[in-house]
């Protein structure tokens, strides 16, 4: 319980320092629409463009996006990103992207009580809660709660990938897509 206590605390936290932001002040735009505006989601954005998920994460929703910024997908090994933006690779970065979404609007102070959560990939990620914070499987949640017309953005610092071996919409495991990006 007092884990739980402390995780809403340095959620809590985590939303005033960034409650200025334009972003989450402006709930009338969409999620793409408020990540784009924030500036530090251009390759987010960009991999969503290729995996042709704009018009799907602009729909009605409601969705929750965990969303790694530019800093975490500079992260990955190089040529990783590169890789998953090409044509061919685009069954597994739409797998990687859609295992950042859950479907529904899941507010920090709901996230806090998980332990996991469903994917609209069909995987679930793995939520720990600690005096440390929240991270979602091995990314720390660095923002919560950024308001968009059709869901809420919780940001993190890694991209998170999922299990190996196919998934409801993967049928390449990440393990070959990485092996193919360090070549």
């Amino acid at each position: 319980m007092r884990i739980a206590r402390l995780a809403v605390s340095a959620f809590a936290v985590a939303s005033l320092c960034f409650s200025a932001s334009p972003a989450q002040a402006q709930s009338d735009k969409d999620i793409v629409d408020t990540a784009v505006e924030a500036g530090t989601f251009n390759t987010l954005a960009a991999a969503l463009t290729a995996a042709d998920l704009i018009e799907v994460l602009k729909g009605e929703g409601p969705f929750t996006v965990f969303a790694p910024t530019d800093e975490a997908f500079a992260k990955l090994p190089e040529g990783t990103v590169e890789s998953l933006l090409l044509p061919e690779n685009k069954d597994q970065l739409i797998a990687i992207l859609l295992y950042h979404v859950v479907a529904g609007s899941v507010t920090s102070d709901v996230v806090v009580t998980l332990d996991s959560a469903a994917t609209v990939n069909g995987a679930s990620v793995t939520i720990t809660t600690s005096d440390m914070g929240v991270m979602v499987d091995a990314a720390n949640v660095t923002a919560v709660d950024i308001l968009a017309s059709n869901g809420v953005i919780h940001v993190i610092d890694s991209v998170i990938l999922p299990p190996a071996g196919p998934t409801a919409v993967e049928s390449t495991s990440w393990g070959t897509v990485k092996d193919e990006a360090v070549r």
